[in-house]
Formats: C-alpha cells, sequence, structure tokens
C-alpha cells in the first residue's frame, strides 16, 4: 500500500473536468465527489463556476481556466476572464502564460502579464500554467523565476491539452528553482495513486487530476 494516507493525497487535489463537452450533470457530479472526498478544489470551466459556487454553497473551492488551453489571449481579456470568474465565486484562478512571449524572450511582457492577473483576481488563488510541453530546461527555470518575482501563488506544469503534462523531472525542476513562496500544482498525465505520491514527494502541493478519485472510486469497489 501506499507510504501516504489516501486522505493527504486527495487533499491535495483539484478534482478535474475541462473537456469541451462538459455538461452540468457531470459537473455536479465532480462537485459531489470533490465535497466526499476531501479534494482541494473542483477545477471546471469557467462557465459553470456561478452554477458551481451556489451548488456547493462553501463546502468545497471551485477553481476555474483562463486563457485556456492556449494562453495567447490578450491580457486585457485574460484579466476580465479572471476578475469575471472570481465575481462569479471562483476560490482559485489556472491562467496560461502566452507561450509565444516566452519564445521571443519577452520576459517584462510575460512578468507584467502575470501581475495584471494576479490584481484582478481580487486576492483569490493564481496558478500559473507554464506549458512545460512547449519550454526548453532554460525556459522552465526563467519561468520560475517570473512566477516568483510576479507575486503568483502557484506555478503550475501543464494544460493537459498541449501534448504533454507534468513529469517527475519538472516538479523537481520547480522545486529548485521558484522562490519560498511560490507552490507547485502538478498537472496533466498523473494516471495514478503512485504517480500522486511521487509528485506530492517531489514537491507539488496540488495535483490536477480526475483519476486520483476515479483509483480511490475502484479501490471501493
Amino acid at each position: 500500500m501506499f507510504k501516504m494516507e489516501l486522505k493527504e493525497i486527495l487533499g491535495k487535489c483539484d478534482h478535474t473536468l475541462l473537456a469541451q463537452t462538459a455538461t452540468w450533470e457531470e459537473i455536479r457530479a465532480l462537485c459531489d465527489d470533490g465535497v466526499k472526498y476531501s479534494c482541494a478544489s473542483v477545477c471546471i470551466p469557467a462557465s459553470y463556476v456561478k452554477q458551481a459556487a451556489e451548488y456547493l454553497n462553501g463546502k468545497l473551492a471551485v477553481c476555474t481556466v483562463i486563457g485556456f488551453p492556449n494562453g495567447y489571449d490578450t491580457t486585457a481579456a485574460k484579466c476580465f476572464m479572471a476578475s469575471d470568474a472570481v465575481d462569479n465565486g471562483a476560490d482559485e484562478v489556472d491562467m496560461v502564460i502566452n507561450v509565444g512571449w516566452v519564445k521571443d524572450k519577452r520576459w517584462d511582457d510575460v512578468l507584467a502579464e502575470i501581475k495584471a492577473i494576479k490584481d484582478a483576481c481580487k486576492g483569490k488563488l493564481l496558478k500559473v500554467i507554464i506549458e512545460t510541453c512547449f519550454l526548453t530546461e532554460e525556459e522552465k527555470i526563467k519561468m520560475c523565476e517570473i512566477v516568483t518575482a510576479s507575486g503568483a501563488d502557484y506555478i503550475k506544469t501543464s494544460t493537459g491539452f498541449g501534448g504533454g503534462g507534468a513529469t517527475r523531472e519538472d516538479v523537481a525542476l520547480f522545486a529548485k528553482h521558484v522562490g519560498p513562496d511560490v507552490k507547485i500544482k502538478a498537472a496533466g498525465g498523473i494516471a495514478d495513486l503512485k504517480d500522486a505520491e511521487d509528485f506530492i514527494n517531489l514537491g507539488a502541493s496540488r495535483l490536477g487530476t480526475s483519476r486520483v478519485v476515479k483509483a480511490v472510486k475502484a479501490m471501493e469497489g
């Protein structure tokens, strides 16, 4: 069995459903499971935030995504999305960086955008998705520095829509290069409880996945 308590693993999970086809019935079931298994949050499309926040009524944090999954919306559009999500009841916002700006080495623009979105979150948690599958090691390290400087709460590996998800190497790299106030979220491709335990041991405080709850339900039979 696992060295880590199941409760501890589940408590770090953002129980996630971001499929384009997600229906309210599926989101509601996700919310029910999130509460039942004491997850950290449910991570859902922005269009369901208000409904989910009202349905959950404070029993569980609601997380949503903005600039998702490509990250190339304008900063003004992303700030509106973040502000709108918070107004609708989101407790946490996961944003996608502009990967093209990283490739162009527009570091000041990348930093300014994250800071602007953090302001738009009105004190709620901001997680910054850097989409590691598209970045070189040097770019990943630079993004650790930028996220640390931005005042964002978390650096996050992946959207799960970019062709690659979290890797153990990337989480270990983050742990080495982010500042003490920045937490780590691993997302995309977390297949089972062993993966979850490994990512937590490497330094992840959050896991973006639906499979951990599914695995626990399967164990319950």
